[in-house]
């Protein structure tokens, strides 16, 4: 970072940015709930806001408060959930919802602990909650806010996979004291990484701080970390696999034969591993058959 580094002036002309250019999105609505913001965080892990947005109208409009999602079934959580991806988000958030409902008579808190406390929800999570649903300052480091940092105040094109203490202390300069300015910071910062500071093709050109960047000033260099990134392709993997699992479940009126999940993947092996894993995961319930000759049949929890 550069001695004449200055967090604030950054910080200043990235929430005058955000004024004028941020999104117009549902969970950032005056009439917002911490519900609706827990839910859009959770949702939105790993997964583009295009998606999430219909997914999360729909999901509030089901099932607007937490004790609305604890009384439902986890197979209508799992149908509703459809092709978000990592499913298990789904159960994780509805054991949130029953655990919001039991130890907080259904109101999602905002003490830091008890966000923590909650089934899911990490550090990440409990900072964006307290921060946009909230109002109130923390910390809020998801991938965009760490590339944004890293770049402008760093002078690295990416991020280290993992976080380290020196990089939660760097980005704890940018936030001031004041909950109101600090919470709106860290909805500026994120906007700036998700449509502008972005991971591939970073639009400089559009940056309100391009002339503070030190990654900019030192000719935008490459990733020093791109060796120790793990990259997947999808076809072919497990997921791809589990996926389309589920997506048969979810679609089936009643229980699915064996025949069925057989034609969902050719090789047996790692379609075999799959379904036992899904089994294991809460997501899938295999049901024996009626004697030890007859094949199992599948479906969602009920």
């Amino acid at each position: 970072m550069s001695p004449t580094f200055d967090a604030a002036g950054v910080r200043d002309d990235v929430v005058a940015w955000f004024d004028e250019h941020a999104r117009d999105l549902p969970w950032r609505a005056p009439d917002r709930t911490p519900w609706g913001v827990l839910v859009s965080e959770v949702m939105l892990q790993q997964t583009p806001v295009v998606r999430v947005e219909p997914a999360w109208r729909a999901w509030m409009t089901r099932w607007p408060t937490p004790a609305d999602l604890a009384a439902a079934s986890t197979a209508d959580v799992l149908r509703a959930w459809d092709r978000l991806g990592y499913p298990r988000r789904a159960l994780r958030l509805q054991e949130c919802a029953r655990a919001v409902v039991e130890r907080h008579g259904g109101e999602v808190p905002d003490d830091e602990a008890a966000l923590l406390a909650l089934p899911g929800i990490g550090s990440y999570t409990a900072a964006a909650v307290r921060a946009f649903a909230f109002g109130r300052r923390s910390v809020v480091l998801d991938t965009n806010v760490r590339r944004v940092i890293a770049r402008v105040a760093a002078g690295t094109a990416l991020p280290a996979p993992s976080q380290t203490v020196g990089e939660v202390a760097l980005a704890g300069t940018f936030v001031p004291d004041d909950d109101a300015t600090a919470a709106r910071w860290a909805a500026a910062s994120m906007e700036l990484g998700a449509l502008v500071c972005t991971a591939r093709s970073p639009r400089c050109d559009a940056c309100p701080v391009a002339d503070r960047c030190a990654w900019r000033a030192a000719g935008r260099p490459g990733d020093e970390h791109a060796a120790r990134r793990r990259t997947q392709a999808w076809a072919g993997t497990d997921r791809q696999v589990r996926g389309r699992v589920m997506a048969l479940l979810r679609e089936a009126i009643g229980p699915v034969p064996q025949d069925a999940i057989d034609a969902v993947w050719p090789d047996a092996v790692q379609r075999e591993r799959c379904v036992d894993a899904l089994v294991a995961d809460g997501l899938v319930v295999r049901v024996a058959g009626r004697d030890d000759d007859a094949p199992p049949t599948y479906r969602l929890p009920a």
